[in-house]
């Protein structure tokens, strides 16, 4: 069953989404297994991401790369909100 995940962490400017997309390319999981979309959204000066996941386990073992890259960075880990997607149309 595929999830939709929306993050809101405190802190977490363009300067630092930047960073952390140009951290997990050169992890090589800029697209991980599992993960259909991703968007980034700025409001008042720090981004919000929402993904589509295929499965959470997809989502699970992107984790280990991720929550070091955000930690060393000075994110302030939010609680993501997670539920079932019921549907996306594209267009």
């Amino acid at each position: 069953m595929a999830l939709g995940i929306y993050f809101m962490h405190g802190g977490f400017t363009p300067e630092k989404y930047d960073s952390a997309i140009k951290q997990l390319d050169s992890a090589g999981v800029g697209s991980p297994k599992g993960r259909t979309l991703h968007v980034a959204l700025e409001s008042n000066g720090e981004i919000q991401v929402f993904d589509i996941w295929e499965s959470q386990e997809d989502f699970d073992a992107f984790g280990p790369t991720l929550m070091p890259i955000l930690g060393e960075l000075g994110v302030e880990l939010g609680q993501p909100m997670v539920a079932s997607v019921h549907n996306v149309i594209k267009g």
